[in-house]
């Protein structure tokens, strides 16, 4: 029996449905089993903490610290991250103080959880001062420690991923908040599935009528490119292999938020934007995303104006692709980025 299972089955059966299993199988694949108990004595000890707390939506408290605790596990963050990240709400929710954590789990945990009250405590008047002051705060907590910022972010994610059981008024501005603030600091700190989840979420319950139109809208479509997806991609596989370059070529998917973004900020339609494809071709080196991008546009007219080269120019975050707007079927528009395999993981 693993640790996970032996763990379990010592736990008492009402505790089981809380979240526990899912994060102790999560991190037993890279944490070693000293550092995964204890993972666990911060879990029973925030959930003492917590005994007799709910949520909006009725669940014991700590069911939010250990889906919070997951979401960085599966972004393979260490120990202290994770308990700190369980016990993110004892200093502000519970009679616990900095000193307590800091005796039974470390300075380094107490310091990350006592970061994180702090941007919990943060108040503002208005949209302009908490854009401005939020940042000005959250760099400087980065500043010390950047975990503060993850187990933050990770925070709001799950606020978000459970939002529905609060009134409309306060979603919204939730909503908004999470759209001006946190989903810009993950798209910053390049975390990008928290950044799609964040921006997703928060147009959902910022605009919810916007979002369900354009969801029906884009499941139309997916319907009706499939056939375009897979011819394109064939094309482009064949012409690659004959030029004996090895390539994996995707199809991207499309975001409702940035379809949403586009639309106001480029005043475009949505059938525009709807209907521009998006692939992403990625080889060996970076010889072949030069010989790539060649045969792409030999097989497609590119056009005039849409090619970017961040490979010899990269993004000040360090991002490096190739991108190039081509003329597809019917004139289509087809985007396409060109890439290695290392400047895939690092984008």
């Amino acid at each position: 029996m693993d640790y996970a299972a032996s763990f379990l089955a010592r736990l008492p059966r009402g505790k089981r449905s809380l979240g526990l299993n899912k994060l102790v199988s999560r991190i037993e694949t890279y944490l070693s089993k000293e550092q995964v108990a204890k993972v666990v004595e911060a879990y029973e000890f925030g959930a003492r903490a917590h005994e007799g707390q709910k949520r909006h939506s009725g669940e014991p408290y700590i069911t939010h610290p250990v889906a919070v605790a997951t979401i960085l596990a599966d972004l393979h963050l260490d120990m202290s991250t994770l308990i700190a990240a369980l016990l993110h709400d004892v200093i502000e929710d519970t009679g616990t103080d900095k000193g307590e954590i800091s005796k039974l789990f470390g300075e380094e945990v107490a310091n990350i959880v006592d970061g994180v009250s702090k941007l919990d405590q943060l108040r503002f008047r208005n949209r302009e001062e908490a854009q401005a002051e939020s940042f000005r705060k959250m760099v400087l907590a980065m500043a010390e420690d950047i975990r503060v910022i993850l187990v933050k972010l990770a925070d709001r994610t799950h606020n978000m991923q459970t939002l529905g059981v609060l009134p409309p008024a306060k979603r919204r501005r939730i909503a908004r908040e999470t759209l001006e603030i946190y989903a810009p600091i993950a798209n910053r700190l390049g975390i990008n599935s928290i950044r799609l989840e964040l921006e997703e979420l928060g147009f959902k319950h910022m605009h919810p009528r916007r979002h369900r139109v354009l969801e029906r809208a884009l499941r139309r479509a997916k319907g009706n490119q499939r056939q375009f997806l897979r011819r394109i991609s064939a094309r482009f596989e064949s012409t690659l292999s004959g030029s004996n370059i090895e390539a994996r070529v995707e199809s991207r998917e499309k975001h409702l938020y940035s379809i949403y973004r586009k639309m106001q900020t480029k005043g475009r339609s949505l059938a525009e934007i709807v209907d521009v494809f998006g692939f992403r071709v990625i080889v060996a080196d970076t010889d072949d995303c030069y010989r790539a991008l060649g045969l792409v546009h030999h097989l497609y007219k590119p056009m005039p104006g849409r090619f970017k080269d961040y490979i010899a120019i990269p993004r000040v975050n360090g991002y490096q692709s190739l991108h190039t707007t081509l003329f597809g079927p019917k004139s289509m528009p087809i985007e396409v980025q060109i890439r290695t395999e290392d400047m895939n993981r690092v984008a």
